[in-house]
């Protein structure tokens, strides 16, 4: 499972958790402006835009998880399981499978309006990556430094969802997460006063109560009201550096630590990278489960205009600084 979010400051920042109980050995990857997607149904992109993001990059093919573009626009895609829904192919319909959605949106648009008219003659078609890459059911947050929508493909069809609040976690379908914030909106970051009986003397006895019944266990549905509850009432400085901090504090706030979530045996899941993209920039940063240092790299200082991708293998062993 995931939380995707999409954040402002001086700089518009987007990244996620990726939650899992195993790693593909991803890689944060650039994709120069002419290394040629080949699409299956689709002639191929051998020009767009720039783009930087985790991939899984197989047979030199960047399967992205989340990724930004040289515009600044932003995309991930998260587990979406019993309700995605992939179609047969469409003759009156430009078929792009649920892989190749990342590139090629983020390819050839440099805003949501212009993603949101792409899509509209857009039909995800079931077809896998190959035989040992099945697909995955997803949905998936867009966002550009002015507005964020969810993509989801289901039995009614693909729908896009403007979304207010820029987050994004995994089960029920959106529209399902926005109604259930109505059953929180009587949390609070300020002090708690007594609104149950003016009968009775009832006090705060500890600082945070106002946002008593906020939940905290790792279900995607209570992620999404967490993450929500913390970004909306997040006071962040201007700075890149209190940005970045920010950003990955909020992330934190609903990661998941080995042992809380077990799928059985001794299998877990937890949250194997966080990122972090400042899309202004094009730098994208992150942290990985065993290394809680922010590590960055800038797409800018590769050479965009190449041919051949360009990969960073994570760095995943702890980094601890000796003071003394």
């Amino acid at each position: 499972m995931c939380t995707a979010i999409s954040f402002y400051t001086q700089n518009h920042y987007f990244g996620r958790n990726l939650d899992l109980e195993y790693s593909y050995y991803e890689t944060v990857t650039i994709t120069p402006r002419n290394y040629p997607f080949i699409f299956r149904k689709l002639p191929a992109l051998t020009t767009h835009y720039a783009l930087i993001g985790m991939a899984y990059v197989k047979d030199n093919y960047p399967l992205y998880y989340d990724a930004t573009n040289e515009k600044g626009l932003s995309m991930a895609g998260l587990n979406f399981p019993d309700n995605a829904c992939y179609y047969d192919t469409a003759e009156d319909k430009e078929n792009v499978t649920p892989f190749e959605l990342i590139p090629r949106v983020l390819g050839m648009c440099a805003t949501v309006s212009e993603a949101c008219t792409l899509l509209q003659n857009t039909n995800p078609v079931h077809i896998p990556y190959s035989d040992e890459l099945p697909l995955t059911p997803l949905h998936w947050l867009l966002s550009d430094a002015s507005e964020s929508v969810v993509i989801e493909t289901t039995k009614e069809g693909l729908m896009v969802y403007p979304n207010p609040t820029g987050i994004l976690t995994n089960n029920p379908p959106f529209p399902l997460q926005m109604f259930q914030l109505n059953n929180y909106m009587s949390l609070s970051c300020n002090p708690a006063s007594n609104t149950f009986s003016d009968k009775l003397p009832l006090h705060a006895y500890s600082r945070g109560m106002g946002g008593m019944g906020l939940p905290g266990d790792y279900s995607s549905s209570s992620r999404f009201v967490k993450a929500c509850f913390v970004k909306e009432n997040s006071v962040c400085g201007t700075s890149e550096s209190e940005s970045l901090s920010q950003f990955f504090h909020i992330l934190d706030s609903v990661a998941h630590p080995r042992g809380s979530v077990r799928l059985g045996d001794d299998s877990y899941e937890i949250t194997v990278y966080s990122s972090c993209c400042n899309t202004d920039k094009g730098i994208y940063y992150y942290t990985t489960y065993e290394n809680n240092r922010i590590t960055g790299i800038n797409m800018h200082h590769e050479n965009l205009n190449g041919y051949k991708l360009v990969s960073y293998p994570l760095l995943t062993g702890q980094d601890i600084f000796m003071q003394n």
